[in-house]
């Protein structure tokens, strides 16, 4: 079973956000709520309303997998965004506790 999240940009700073299990935009990834194939659709249109609703930007699906329960982008980029910089792991999300 293929695992995704939703993604986006907050409008109002830039943050990279994630489609929480309430609708809501969370700022950990931790926090995402995961979607199999049967519900992945459904969650993008959630996605969008926040975009139509100005709050996020550039929604769309990211694949992840489970590690130690939590959702764990399969890309490089995906991590990237959802940790922070690559070269200063003491500055950004990595960093906080």
């Amino acid at each position: 079973m293929s695992l995704e999240i939703i993604t986006a940009n907050r409008l109002r700073d830039g943050a990279v956000v994630w489609l929480g299990h309430h609708d809501d935009w969370v700022e950990r990834i931790q926090d995402a709520a995961t979607f199999d194939e049967t519900k992945i659709e459904g969650a993008l249109e959630a996605g969008n309303e926040g975009a139509r609703h100005q709050l996020v930007v550039d929604v769309y699906r990211v694949p992840v997998e489970l590690k130690d329960g939590r959702p764990s982008p399969k890309t490089y980029r995906e991590r990237i965004r959802a940790q922070g910089p690559s070269v200063r792991p003491d500055l950004g999300k990595q960093a906080s506790p």
